[in-house]
């Protein structure tokens, strides 16, 4: 029989947003009760001064000592002064600290929970409480008990607390109702749980393995995963049902019987044994129609375009290759193009060209690229105005993007940088404001990853040989000085890259064997061995970026690593097992079109707001502003992946190399990873796992269907008057 524990909570010392798990000091009932005891287990969001009841039993730590294991408990609200002062004060009602507290308290006593319940209105008698702040407690003590009921639902379903909050902000006062109805929708709905967590809550209710709703779901989840995170467009039938066979553990026929009700439906499609998400596919043909439409569109030269190349040439003092001349005709002589080099061939060089004449035929230039950083660099490249995609677009969350084929983009000639980067939904939406009459050039690296996405844009459009393409493979003399640009192209070629370290190189290899070491030497290498040699600011000139998330020597590890070393103090707050300071270098990961920030970008922490539970981030010259709840959106950004660093440049680049991470040692992600840097490189890792990493070229194929569509579009025959 369990043991039985009653008393006030004193203090919360942990408690995971996540899964509930909660550590606090409680200050027993009884006239034996001596000190504080300490309590554990899974747990709503309990706040000091709560009265508790516990079932449970006593056991005892190796390191912590004597503790109460809950089993299940019920809390009450405190009836002491003291306690509905440490309860106020507890920072679960938005818009009361601890000084506020003491003074509700003191105004209306042990009524005061009662007052806030049923005549808010009486908070204005307390000093210091205007009617803002009235109506944010008043709104705050509502959702808190609306929380509290969705919460008591999801526990008794397994559901870790920190997701309540996203579900009630979700679904408001319906949450239960819609749970209960569909508990699958919370997979495409809330952000955080995937079906794994929804089919928990779903069977727990008593949905039954083999009903259609389950397998309907389970399908979706495969098509879904397949493409976030594996870049696939499609996904085979056979491939499908074997997924899908081991996710829910069903019988094959179930399968196939829910999936082609799904396609009756047009849920999914259907097309040659291969299984397409609806937006994807369409994605797909668009891009292909799209591109082949301005690929015939004819362009009727009247000017001498090698003259014009000369007279850019002479006035900007600058020498084009035989290959940038190629480059340059053709932007005037064709409506779409790829322009694709390796760094130091000139491919900033080229662009300014085109730019520069296009600007000499009073042509309006338009310039783009998908990230923030990416954008920002071709920006300081060109001298010209640079945007998103998105903010080219216009995006609004509420109706998608402004710009379109009903309402096409202003200008002449559109250059898009980094379109590696680009996935088959963006580059879709992009190609359907894309005007017909204008020019389109498409910039990129064939051989840095491909995008987070699903597709292979770049890739496939290259390959395809339906768009003209002109690739920049000459290192030129002032480049050629550089160890990051040789040894990128080394390594794209197969071969390893110079390792002596010169005293004034920009590429520095440090031996080290053990996983730990690395971290080690990357702590002291961003705090102090960089800024003193090169007076690198540790937070905006040098990032970490490592090829994979696990290990000592992976981004997450690292992260706590160097946010201990670089920023050790200030205020903070800690969510989902990350703690956030005042003064963090944070990345977004994923889109928050309200919040106008996007997967990828990085910013500073510059404020925590204990009273108001927000952080605010510094993106640049933009700030945003983020709810507690909200911070799984924020990942730490000392140390990022290498796949994240994608479009962005950084003054120094600290790369681990190690056979910890021997599942990720690709050629091409090292590529990625040294390009990135515009000023120095360091390896810190063994010879051995670059070798493995520079050997191992094969790179992950993508299931997609653009080149097909690319190629299908040629060879059929029309009648359509082109526009000429």
């Amino acid at each position: 029989m369990p043991d039985q524990l009653r008393g006030t909570i004193e203090r919360i010392t942990y408690q995971s947003p996540d899964s509930g798990f909660t550590v606090a000091k409680l200050r027993p009932e009884g006239a034996n009760a001596k000190g504080l005891v300490t309590v554990v287990g899974q747990t709503l969001s309990l706040s000091a001064g709560e009265s508790i009841v516990m079932d449970g039993e006593w056991s005892s730590h190796s390191q912590y000592g004597r503790q109460f294991k809950i089993f299940n408990y019920q809390t009450e609200y405190p009836t002491t002064l003291d306690g509905v002062r440490k309860y106020l004060g507890s920072g679960m009602i938005k818009g009361i600290g601890p000084v506020m507290a003491r003074r509700i308290v003191d105004h209306f006593g042990e009524k005061a929970l009662d007052v806030i319940q049923r005549e808010p209105g009486k908070l204005k008698e307390v000093e210091g409480l205007g009617p803002k702040r009235a109506r944010m407690i008043t709104r705050a003590w509502k959702e808190q008990q609306e929380v509290h009921a969705v919460m008591l639902f999801l526990q008794s379903h397994d559901v870790g607390t920190g997701y309540a909050v996203k579900i009630w902000k979700e679904y408001g006062e319906d949450a239960v109702e819609r749970i209960k109805e569909n508990p699958y929708r919370l997979a495409n709905d809330i952000w955080g749980i995937g079906f794994l967590t929804a089919d928990r809550i779903a069977q727990n209710m008593g949905v039954e393995p083999e009903s259609e709703q389950r397998i309907r779901a389970g399908i979706q989840y495969v098509l879904t995963t397949a493409s976030n995170d594996d870049g696939h467009v499609y996904v085979t039938r056979d491939d499908l049902l074997t997924a899908c066979s081991e996710a829910l553990n069903v019988d094959v026929d179930l399968i196939n019987q829910a999936t082609d009700r799904l396609v009756e439906e047009e849920e999914l499609i259907f097309e040659e044994e291969r299984l397409y998400l609806p937006v994807l596919y369409r994605s797909e043909q668009g891009i292909g129609t799209r591109l082949y439409q301005l690929s015939r569109v004819s362009r009727i030269e009247t000017g001498d375009v090698d003259t014009e190349i000369d007279a850019i040439e002479q006035r900007d003092g600058v020498s084009f290759a035989p290959r940038q001349r190629d480059g340059l005709s053709k932007a005037l002589t064709h409506s779409v193009m790829v322009l694709t080099g390796g760094p130091g061939t000139g491919k900033t060089t080229t662009v300014n060209g085109m730019i520069s004449l296009f600007e000499a035929r009073k042509k309006r230039v338009v310039l783009a690229a998908p990230t923030g950083r990416a954008a920002k660099r071709m920006q300081e490249a060109t001298g010209k105005d640079a945007r998103t995609i998105h903010r080219l677009l216009e995006f609004s969350p509420g109706t998608g993007f402004v710009r379109n084929a009903e309402n096409p983009l202003e200008g002449d000639a559109f250059i898009v940088d980094e379109i590696s980067m680009v996935d088959v939904l963006l580059m879709n939406s992009l190609l359907r404001a894309v005007p017909v009459s204008a020019t389109l050039i498409l910039v990129g690296d064939i051989d840095q990853l491909p995008s987070v996405g699903p597709g292979s844009v770049l890739k496939d459009v290259i390959e395809s040989r339906i768009i003209e393409v002109v690739t920049l493979n000459e290192i030129f003399r002032q480049a050629q000085t550089s160890r990051i640009v040789t040894n990128a192209h080394g390594i794209n070629s197969g071969g390893m890259p110079e390792l002596d370290n010169r005293r004034d190189g920009d590429f520095f290899f440090l031996e080290v064997p053990d996983p730990v070491a690395v971290a080690d030497t990357i702590v002291d290498l961003c705090r102090e061995r960089l800024p003193k040699t090169y007076s690198f600011d540790p937070h905006e000139d040098i990032q970490v970026l490592s090829p994979m998330h696990r290990g000592e020597a992976g981004a997450q590890s690292l992260n706590e690593r160097l946010q201990a070393a670089l920023n050790p103090t200030g205020t903070e707050v800690t969510r989902g097992g990350v703690r956030y300071r005042d003064g963090d270098k944070v990345m977004q990961v994923r889109n928050n079109y309200y919040k106008d920030v996007f997967n990828g970008d990085i910013g500073r922490v510059t404020q925590i707001d204990t009273t108001e539970q927000e952080v605010s981030v510094a993106f640049g010259e933009r700030t945003a502003t983020y709810e507690y709840g909200e911070l799984d959106e924020l990942a730490q950004a000392y140390a990022i992946t290498v796949h994240k660093s994608q479009g962005s440049e950084f003054r120094a680049v600290v790369v681990p190399i190690t056979t910890q991470h021997f599942v990720m040692l690709q050629r091409n992600l090292i590529y990625t990873a040294i390009t990135r840097a515009k000023g120095l490189v360091v390896m810190v890792g063994t010879r051995k796992a670059l070798g493995i990493a520079v050997k191992n070229n094969a790179v992950s194929l993508r299931n997609t269907t653009l080149v097909e569509r690319l190629r299908d579009r040629d060879t059929e025959e029309t009648n359509e008057d082109l526009p000429q």
